[in-house]
Formats: C-alpha cells, structure tokens, sequence
C-alpha cells in the first residue's frame, strides 16, 4: 500500500487540517517532531521517504476524516521473474488501464510465461485492497510496469577451449491498483 500525497493534500486542504496535526496524527517510534514534520511534506510531495507505512495511512485517514481506501494506492509487486523485461512488458501494457475483472479475464486465457507472475502481483494487490475494505469491482489497474531485475550468467562451452556467455535476464513486475471514484 502507498500513499496517494496529492489526495492527502486535498483532503487536508477541504477539511482544513493542518500539517503540524497530520505529524502529530503519526507519531511513533523514529519518526516525532521535526521527522514527521519532514516526512508529511515528503509524502505530500509524492516521495516515499522515509517508507509509508500502512499503519501510518490508517492514521493519516483517520486526521482528514477519510477511508484509508481514498488516500491509498494498493501497490504489489513480482521480484526476480525469471523472464526478460521485454517479454513481460508486453502483457503489463496489456492490462494497464484496465478494470481488475477484465485483466484477470486477459491473464487467465494469454499464453505467455509471464502471465502467471503478472496475475500473481495482480491479485496480491486485490488482497491488500480488500484488506482495507476498498470495492474490489470499482479497481482498475493505473500502475503497471517492468523493470530490469539483473541477470543470471552463465556460459556455454563451445570448441578449441571457448566459451560463449549466456545472460539469463530477470526483472520486476509492480501492479497498482486504485479505486475508481463514483460520479
């Protein structure tokens, strides 16, 4: 789960909510004073630093008088696929944009290896999103995307004492999911 900074800055600004009192609504352990002082303004700004946690969108939800669901971005993601990035891009692009129904609809039935490890994210962020009571119907993919997840190398013998190398491509599958807003 992330935080959604510019939801959270336009549910502080209608609700009147100062930034002293949303710091003052996540205090814990590490992060008081100045920190969650410097941390809000982070989040605000769309940066994750230090990490959001669950916990703390709870409480930022509970400070603007709001459902974590509406400040949140359920987010999951797929390390080390053992397939190249250029492969899984396609099927990611493929569900990206979609409702949750009709993506996992398109993984089911598609062919490709990658399939499997997309829908495993995909339904790893309908999990987290069901845990904080958002309407699994009302879902759709805004976040979707492959990145580079290193390499495995290795090397094929070949004659008079060679040796040709074979890089094992790996990469990093993330899925995010949000709540469409009633009209």
């Amino acid at each position: 789960m992330r935080l959604r900074g510019e939801h959270l800055k336009q549910l502080a600004a209608q609700r009147n909510v100062s930034r002293e009192q949303l710091a003052q609504a996540i205090e814990r352990t590490g992060l008081s004073g100045d920190r969650a002082l410097s941390a809000i303004d982070n989040w605000m700004k769309g940066r994750d630093h230090p990490r959001c946690k669950a916990a703390d969108i709870a409480k930022l939800a509970a400070a603007v008088g709001a459902a974590p669901k509406d400040i949140a971005r359920f987010v999951s993601e797929v390390r080390h696929h053992r397939g190249s990035p250029r492969k899984a891009k396609l099927l990611v692009d493929l569900v990206r944009g979609k409702s949750v129904d009709e993506a996992l609809n398109l993984l089911t039935f598609t062919t490709k290896r990658a399939a499997v490890n997309v829908k495993k994210a995909l339904n790893a962020a309908i999990a987290d999103a069901e845990r904080a009571e958002a309407d699994v119907t009302a879902l759709y993919i805004v976040e979707s995307r492959v990145d580079d997840g290193g390499m495995i190398k290795r090397f094929q013998p070949k004659d008079r004492g060679r040796a040709h190398p074979i890089e094992k491509r790996l990469s990093h599958i993330t899925i995010g999911l949000e709540e469409k807003a009633r009209a």
